[in-house]
C-alpha cells in the first residue's frame, strides 16, 4: 500500500511536479491524494488537475492564521493524507498546524541548510563567496526552516553566477532530491528496523530496562525481572512489526480491537494479558505506543520502582 501524500504549493509547482511524476513509477512508495494552494490561480494545479489529481485552493486573505490553516487541516484530512509536502508553499504555517503533522510534514529550501534559512539564499550564498549553494530537504517544526535535515544537494558556484542563474540549477537538483528523500521518508514508517529503533528509544528510557532477545523478538524488561514489551517482527510469518504489551485481560483486548481491529489484535502465544499494536501502518502515533511502553512497565514493575515516573497505583 502506497502512502498518500498532500502537496501544498503557492505557485508554479515545479517541485510538486517533480513529485508527481516519480509517483508514477511503479515502485515509488507514496501517491499523490491532494494538491492544494493559497493562491486559486496557481499554475501548479492546472499541472495537478490536467494528471488526474484532487486538487484544493482558497485565498489565505482576510483569514487569520489559525482559521485558514484548519481549513487546510480539514481538507488533507478529507482527502487521507498521511504525509505532507510543502512544494513552493509560501505562507508561514501556524503552531497548531504544525503540531498536528509533527513528524509526518517536509518542506524543500533552496540552501544547505542550516545555512541561509528563509528568503534570498542564493544571494547570501554567492555574496558569502562559498563554494557551494545546494537545496536542502527538511521536517518542519514551527522555527523557519529549522527542523532536522534528511538529505542536501550541494550545487557549485561557478564565478559570474548571479542568484537567478545559481537559481535555475538548484531547481534542477531539487526536482532530483526531493522525490528521492519524500520515498526514503514515508517508507522508514514501515522498516523494521526503524521501528524497532523507536520502540527501543522509549523502552530504554523506563528506569531500570533492559532489553535480550526472546522468541526470535527484541523483548524489554525490568533489570531482572519481568518483560514488558516484545517488537514482533514477522512473527510465525504473520507479515507484521508490531509492538505487544501487557493489558488488563481479555475485556480490554476485545475493545481495542474492536475500536479499530486494523491496528490491534490478540498476539499468537501471548494470551489474554497481551495486545499486539501494528507499527507498520505508516500512522504511528508515538506519543501514544510512549504511553502504551509505560502503561505496561507499570504493570510489572515492583511498586519501589513505580513512583519512579510518577504513577504508582495505576495498576
Amino acid at each position: 500500500m502506497k502512502a498518500k501524500v498532500a502537496v501544498l504549493i503557492s505557485g508554479a509547482g515545479t517541485n510538486m511536479a517533480a513529485l508527481l511524476y516519480a509517483a508514477k513509477a511503479e515502485d515509488c512508495p507514496y501517491e499523490l491524494v491532494l494538491v492544494g494552494s493559497n493562491d486559486p490561480d496557481a499554475p501548479g494545479l492546472g499541472i495537478a488537475e490536467i494528471e488526474g489529481v484532487a486538487t484544493w485552493s482558497l485565498s489565505h486573505k482576510g483569514l487569520k492564521r489559525d482559521a485558514y490553516d484548519a481549513l487546510v487541516d480539514e481538507q488533507l484530512r478529507k482527502a487521507g493524507a498521511e504525509f505532507v509536502a510543502l512544494a513552493g508553499y509560501m505562507r508561514i504555517l501556524s503552531d497548531e498546524f504544525v503540531a498536528k503533522w509533527q513528524g509526518r510534514m517536509l518542506n524543500i529550501h533552496p540552501s544547505l541548510l542550516p545555512l541561509y534559512k528563509g528568503l534570498d539564499t542564493h544571494r547570501q550564498a554567492i555574496d558569502a563567496g562559498d563554494a557551494f549553494g545546494g537545496c536542502s530537504v527538511h521536517i518542519v517544526t514551527p522555527a523557519l526552516d529549522d527542523g532536522p535535515v534528511l538529505a542536501r544537494t550541494p550545487v557549485a558556484i561557478a564565478p559570474g553566477d548571479t542568484a537567478e542563474s545559481l537559481a535555475r540549477r538548484v531547481q534542477f537538483a531539487e526536482h532530483q532530491l526531493y522525490p528521492k528523500a519524500l520515498a526514503a521518508f514515508v517508507m522508514r514508517e514501515r522498516n523494521p528496523d526503524y521501528l524497532v529503533g523507536r520502540v527501543r528509544d522509549l523502552a530504554m528510557a523506563l528506569p531500570e530496562a533492559d532489553e535480550v532477545s526472546s522468541h526470535g523478538m527484541p523483548c524489554f524488561g525490568i533489570v531482572k525481572g519481568k518483560k514488558f514489551a516484545y517488537v514482533s517482527q514477522d512473527h510465525h510469518g504473520d507479515g507484521k512489526t508490531a509492538l505487544l504489551v501487557k493489558i488488563s485481560g481479555i475485556e480490554e483486548q476485545a475493545m481495542l480491537i474492536e475500536l479499530d481491529e486494523d491496528r490491534y489484535y490478540r498476539p499468537a502465544y501471548f494470551g489474554d494479558g497481551w495486545v499486539g499494536i501494528r507499527l507498520d501502518l505508516g500512522d504511528t502515533d508515538w506519543d501514544a505506543i510512549g504511553e502504551w511502553l509505560r502503561k505496561s512497565w507499570l504493570a510489572v514493575a515492583p511498586k519501589k520502582l513505580a513512583g519512579l515516573i510518577g504513577v504508582a497505583d495505576e495498576f
